[in-house]
């Protein structure tokens, strides 16, 4: 009883049951085989997910109708841009890193300023960036074989006892993110314009800079992706970061942040990754088509959230 109480008033723990639930179906499928290499490869995949959910998280909890959804072709530029700058060269990964972080944070910022100086709703904006960014991206990308550098292919592929190393940094990253959320003004500004933005601006805050610093902020987290993406599939790619557009919103939302905004909750986002990454294992090991696959996945996705209380946080 105990255990169930914690997890209705904690709703975000839904998420590490969903994504439990998935992992022992999967488990019981296979019989056994495979359980722990599953544990390992959801782990790998779900850092990407879970470090541009960050960045959604942040502007997401602004209120309604922050939202970015450029972040996929500014994954693909950055990844461009990465490989690039590094030229398969060791000596170069810190600032091909540096570059894409950059190019990401330009992208972001970009962005705000473009739904500050036109007035125009943040979908539109960043959805109108993102036609932009790829134009660029195919451009510059276009014919790219570059390989990045063995030592950053093997940074993002490096494994600690079963463990990628990835996913541990990526963890520290998730804890100073919610410290930051909670116990600095910065993240508690951005609560308190979710919760009311006039009363925010009443009270002192700066709003524009706070939503400026967001923005930028998301941008900078998916240019570092798209880097870390370029290493782990060994290249860059116009369209690596496109599954990371719904995927993003995704693990926000099921990982218990209010889409109304003022609410977020980090740890349930690296819960609602692990889901996704295990359930799309799931369906491809149970041999279910693409279409079926897109089908259930939606249909479970709107389950998990419901269960989550997600109808509470919509209001």
């Amino acid at each position: 009883m105990a255990s169930l109480r914690m997890v209705l008033e904690k709703p975000w723990l839904w998420s590490f049951v969903g994504a439990l639930v998935v992992w022992v179906a999967t488990v019981a499928f296979t019989g056994g085989y495979g359980a722990g290499g599953m544990v390992t490869a959801a782990l790998s995949l779900a850092v990407f997910t879970v470090i541009v959910g960050v960045g959604q998280m942040f502007v997401i909890t602004l209120g309604p109708g922050n939202v970015d959804l450029s972040l996929p072709a500014n994954i693909g530029l950055a990844s461009a841009v990465a490989m690039k700058v590094m030229g398969g060269s060791d000596s170069m990964i810190l600032v091909g890193l540096l570059a894409a972080l950059a190019c990401g944070a330009a992208i972001g910022a970009v962005n705000y300023l473009l739904i500050w100086a036109l007035r125009i709703p943040p979908i539109i904006a960043t959805l109108s960036a993102s036609f932009i960014i790829q134009s660029v991206d195919i451009s510059y990308g276009r014919g790219l074989q570059i390989k990045p550098p063995p030592g950053f292919a093997d940074f993002t592929n490096w494994q600690i006892l079963g463990i990628p190393l990835l996913a541990m940094l990526t963890v520290l990253f998730t804890i100073g993110a919610a410290l930051a959320l909670q116990r600095m003004i910065y993240g508690r500004s951005v609560l308190a314009i979710g919760q009311n933005i006039r009363a925010a601006w009443l009270a002192g805050v700066s709003v524009g800079r706070i939503r400026f610093l967001t923005y930028t902020l998301c941008g900078a987290l998916g240019g570092i992706d798209g880097a870390l993406l370029a290493g782990y599939f060994r290249g860059a790619n116009v369209d690596i970061g496109n599954e990371y557009l719904l995927a993003s919103i995704a693990v926000v939302v099921i990982g218990g942040t209010s889409v109304a905004g003022g609410k977020a909750n980090v740890p349930g986002v690296w819960g609602a990754g692990l889901f996704l990454v295990l359930l799309l294992t799931m369906l491809n090991t149970f041999g279910v088509s693409a279409g079926v696959r897109l089908v259930l996945t939606g249909l479970i996705i709107v389950g998990v959230i419901t269960a989550a209380g997600g109808e509470r946080a919509l209001r």
